[in-house]
């Protein structure tokens, strides 16, 4: 092969030139393309935009990742309310104790928190007017003062309840097994109605819990309280009275099943009115996780299996199915799997029928327990739990269990997204016991709680174990999006964590 001239080298090192100079100038400026994830500020640790797993792929799909999503067979449409807004999360210590922890929100801001003390001095209220930064014990007091034991002397399972047809705040205590004491206040807490005693035929009375809904039965008032307990009993199954005098009289206890019906599980979920007068009960029925629903005040209950394709949870939390009612009446439901992931489904038809099941826990996460839900406007959900990245027993950093909650802008899209959420950092963990997530464990004891208030922001009650005092805390989100009224930012809340825990 003959060798390139001199010439024919210097042309080639010139063309690239040339080329430059004959061609028309690119005026055009490129710019990376943006998403609808691009704040103005770097993504939290402990925040994850996401979408839900399914029967077939009951995994997390990463939002932010266009790979994901397309492998996913996903089409995203984050418009109108399910858009992604920027969100962060964070925990408040109160200085109390708690066990089995429950909240109530009422219309001016307060929050109430369950304090649990043992026998003799019974289950006390703790009250924040200053969203989460302090609080104070509210009693109620025995002989109306401050300070002292409580009415009721002892509360094998605490419970407080916010009435959010009237604002009436009710604390609802099961005492020894036997008797369940309901008080009263009118007024924020500030002072309390005298216990009323409702009338316990099945014994033992266990996992109590209590609620309201407008209705028609009502002969004090407008709303009819209906409450249910465990008997101990799966054949028995649980039992329900009613209140139509404002919860000062009760009926006797019937069944919460339909009369004939064989049931399978006597414990069951938290109790929840809606605004077109159904109450819910969450409880599996035999073929899977279930919604038991009455339509006259409590009385007369029918069952709806929500699927057959999840299961529940083999262990502690077997029986447990969160309920909740947005707005407009559509019933929200949750419990863990048992694939011990959180599941979640809708009905806009009061529970005759359910959509198909959803996973929604946080990516990464492996293990999950005690669920908890609340439903806002139409649509707007908040799924509660605690979840396990690393066991402890297998890898000892950033192990231990954090405070979850999913948040739903509109639960009834196609592929609604989902904002996650935990409420505490990767080192600061709430528990370390390895299976807390199916054993009793710490101040979570049965349950927990999660409730949302009319600013729009949810609030979640937990317990922090690891320092050996069961302190109650609160998560909530410092910035996200509002879940009532208009779909906007929340107004901003300082940071917490460890360093506001205030026991010890």
């Amino acid at each position: 092969m003959r060798p390139l001239s001199t010439a024919c080298v210097a042309l080639l090192f010139l063309l690239p030139a040339l080329a430059g100079c004959l061609a028309p100038e690119d005026k055009r400026t490129y710019v990376p393309e943006s998403t609808p994830f691009d704040f103005d500020r770097p993504q939290p640790v402990t925040t994850w935009y996401h979408y839900p797993g399914t029967v077939a792929e009951p995994w997390a799909v990463d939002a932010t990742n266009p790979l994901a999503v397309s492998e996913a067979n996903i089409t995203p449409n984050l418009a109108g309310n399910n858009m992604p807004y920027f969100t962060n999360a964070t925990y408040y210590g109160t200085g109390y104790d708690t066990f089995e922890p429950t909240i109530g929100i009422t219309s001016s801001g307060a929050i109430f928190f369950t304090s649990w003390n043992g026998a003799g001095d019974g289950t006390h209220i703790i009250r924040s007017l200053d969203q989460g930064q302090s609080w104070e014990d509210i009693g109620p007091f025995l002989g109306g003062g401050d300070g002292g034991p409580g009415q009721t002397p002892n509360s094998n399972d605490p419970y407080i309840y916010v009435d959010k047809f009237t604002d009436k705040l009710v604390k609802f205590d099961m005492h020894a097994l036997t008797v369940i004491n309901v008080e009263y206040s009118d007024n924020d807490g500030t002072s309390w109605s005298t216990p009323y005693p409702t009338h316990g035929y099945a014994v033992p009375q266990d996992h109590q819990s209590i609620a309201s809904m407008p209705h028609s039965n009502a002969i004090s008032g407008e709303v009819v309280y209906v409450y249910c307990i465990n008997t101990g009993s799966p054949a028995a199954g649980p039992q329900c009275s009613r209140s139509r005098d404002g919860g000062h009289t009760w009926d006797a206890q019937k069944p919460g099943y339909p009369e004939g019906t064989t049931q399978c599980s006597g414990l069951h979920g938290h109790v929840v009115g809606g605004v077109y007068g159904a109450v819910y009960r969450g409880n599996p029925s035999c073929d899977g996780p279930a919604v038991y629903r009455s339509l006259d005040g409590g009385t007369m209950w029918s069952e709806h299996t929500i699927t057959e394709e999840v299961g529940m949870q083999d262990g502690w939390h077997a029986h447990e199915v969160a309920t909740a009612v947005d707005d407009e009446g559509n019933v929200h439901a949750t419990w863990i799997g048992n694939d011990l992931m959180p599941w979640y489904a809708y009905s806009r038809d009061q529970g005759s029928t359910w959509s198909n099941p959803m996973m929604v826990a946080a990516p990464d996460v492996k293990e999950t327990g005690f669920p908890t839900i609340f439903a806002g406007s139409e649509g707007r959900v908040v799924v509660g739990y605690i979840g396990e990245v690393n066991d402890i027993e297998t890898n000892a950093s950033n192990s231990g269990w954090s405070g979850y909650m999913a948040i739903m802008t509109d639960a009834f899209a196609e592929h609604p997204l989902i904002t996650s959420v935990a409420v505490n950092q990767p080192d600061d963990p709430l528990d370390m016991t390895s299976d807390c997530g199916n054993v009793r464990c710490g101040g979570f004891g049965d349950f927990i709680d999660v409730e949302i208030d009319d600013e729009g922001r949810p609030w979640i009650a937990l317990a922090h174990n690891t320092a050996g005092f069961e302190e109650a805390v609160i998560g909530t989100l410092m910035e996200g999006p509002a879940l009532y009224g208009d779909l906007t930012p929340l107004p901003v809340l300082p940071a917490g964590g460890s360093s506001s825990l205030k026991m010890g």
